[in-house]
């Protein structure tokens, strides 16, 4: 028995010094050994770059098909429809995508400084800028100065004046101008411009030019207009459709189109809007087939007469535009005679003709930007070219743009009727003739009817020039169109006392309330 006992005493000896052993040789290389490859603290700006483009994307396309393309009128719901009639409270986003998205962007500025990597800097800038203008003008006044600083122990951000935030944006895309080009890495994980610099300069010029314009009714933008025109050079833009900024889609899962695999429910309530269709047909405008389908009671198949094509009134109540007839006879209502979105956007459920990688998101295009140089030009805020020349280019780059499209999915019938010819730029109400304020109207129109699909800024456009008229449906919880965002629940819950000071400057938070921007005309 003494014996067991001693051998149970020097075995529990034993073990015990192996086991001191062991902790002592682990913590020599602790950090080492404990260190998991497949979870990375520090991550190169190639593997974040992809996932910020597509989060920008991914908002801005989902605030067209929810929200921009409704409220410009360009579609209608014809069930659930509170998003048509003003019914909006507090939107989470693009405040919380956009906000998750600024730590990626801020870190690809950290990680790549160090390393001189200035490209990937200039890149996340314009991707910034973009960010903080599509939320500003969704909002109004938002965290700038003190967002996105939670590790350096600022948990309660203040709000920014918009007009900081707009100061903030323009010296962005300065700094990224000058920026891009000047150092050597080839940019990878770039699913917008395929690492194509000049791309990114271009499209930071161009975001300088729609900025300037959106504020332009509180700042004369003329002399930065015209330093950047005057200076193709150094301050390129977009000189054509083949310098859009847009994401485009791919043929696997999950790469496809945001809409193509959308429950045929779903994307069914959306409808060509009235507006939208007596519009295109009082201009004789060609885009009536791209923007939408024949109604499935007209039997035209993939394209028909102008008559085959009817919309719906926005802002009915459910029941009404559920059940609503062009005809005006109630034998002869319902979504069987309303046109639906056109085969460009359309879901897989929904169509055979529905292809994954027709569609493109648009952050900005070549069209836009032309528009926005005819109206400085006819204003007077800038001196190169002819305002009538950029209304023209406007107008053709939305033209051939669909049409390219729309013979990308092999659909020629669509494409060959986007020709357009002399006859469409003669009719009274699209030539460049007129009054100052009827060009401008001519603009105006020309222009929302090109933004179909691209984000908000159908809507902010609007909100500073008024073109077209866009009146509430007769159910409207609101008497006046919306002028902005209501923030998010959970800003007014966990930053109360900055919340508030922001409401106290800005107004109430309601979407009634106008941006700084946004001056009563």
């Amino acid at each position: 028995m003494k014996i067991m006992k001693l051998n149970i005493k020097k075995l529990f000896t034993a073990i015990l010094a192996l086991q001191i052993g062991w902790i002592a040789s682990c913590t020599g290389d602790f950090e080492e050994v404990n260190s998991n490859p497949n979870s990375p603290e520090v991550v190169p700006s190639s593997l974040l770059l992809p996932t910020v483009i597509r989060s920008t994307a991914g908002q801005v396309a989902g605030q067209a098909w929810g929200i921009g393309n409704v409220v410009m009128q360009y579609t209608a719901k014809i069930q659930f429809t509170n998003e048509d009639r003003y019914n909006w409270g507090p939107f989470g986003n693009p405040y919380g995508t956009f906000y998750n998205s600024m730590r990626d962007l801020n870190n690809i500025i950290q990680i790549s400084e160090p390393l001189g990597q200035k490209n990937y800097v200039g890149i996340a800038k314009v991707l910034r800028a973009f960010q903080y203008a599509f939320m500003t003008d969704a909002y109004g006044e938002l965290p700038y100065s003190e967002a996105i600083l939670a590790k350096n122990g600022v948990n309660y951000p203040v709000f920014d004046s918009q007009e900081a935030i707009y100061e903030g944006i323009l010296r962005e895309l300065r700094e990224a101008n000058e920026l891009l080009g000047t150092s050597n890495e080839a940019v990878r994980g770039d699913i917008l411009f395929g690492g194509d610099i000049v791309k990114w300069k271009k499209f930071a010029n161009s975001l300088r030019l729609r900025a300037l314009m959106r504020i332009s009714l509180r700042k004369d933008p003329s002399a930065e207009m015209q330093q950047i025109l005057s200076n193709p050079a150094q301050f390129p833009i977009f000189t054509g459709n083949n310098d859009h900024a847009l994401l485009q889609h791919l043929a696997d899962v999950p790469n496809q189109h945001d809409l193509f695999t959308t429950r045929s429910g779903s994307f069914d309530e959306y409808r060509l809007s009235k507006n939208m269709e007596l519009t295109l047909k009082d201009l004789n405008d060609p885009r009536l087939f791209a923007y939408a389908q024949p109604t499935n009671q007209s039997g035209a198949g993939i394209i028909g007469g102008s008559e085959d094509y009817q919309g719906v009134p926005n802002g009915l109540s459910d029941e009404e535009a559920l059940q609503y007839s062009p005809s005006g006879d109630p034998a002869r209502g319902g979504s069987n005679y309303i046109s639906r979105v056109g085969f460009l956007w359309s879901c897989n459920q929904c169509t055979s003709l529905a292809n994954p990688v027709g569609y493109q998101t648009i952050l900005m295009n070549y069209s836009e930007l032309q528009f926005i140089l005819a109206e400085a030009r006819e204003r007077g805020f800038i001196t190169t070219g002819s305002a009538e020349e950029y209304y023209l280019n406007g107008v053709n780059a939305s033209f051939e743009y669909y049409e390219s499209r729309y013979r990308l999915i092999s659909l020629p019938q669509i494409a060959d009727r986007l020709q357009i010819g002399n006859d469409y730029f003669n009719q009274p109400k699209v030539s460049y003739t007129g009054t100052q304020q009827e060009k401008l109207g001519k603009i105006g129109t020309q222009k929302w009817l090109s933004l179909f699909f691209s984000g908000l800024e159908n809507w902010y456009d609007w909100r500073r020039t008024g073109f077209p008229e866009i009146v509430p449906g007769p159910a409207a919880f609101e008497p006046n169109v919306p002028r902005r965002f209501m923030y998010p629940s959970s800003v007014q819950a966990l930053n109360e006392d900055n919340y508030r000071a922001a409401i106290t400057r800005q107004g109430e938070d309601n979407i009634s309330t106008r941006v700084w921007w946004d001056v009563v005309r």
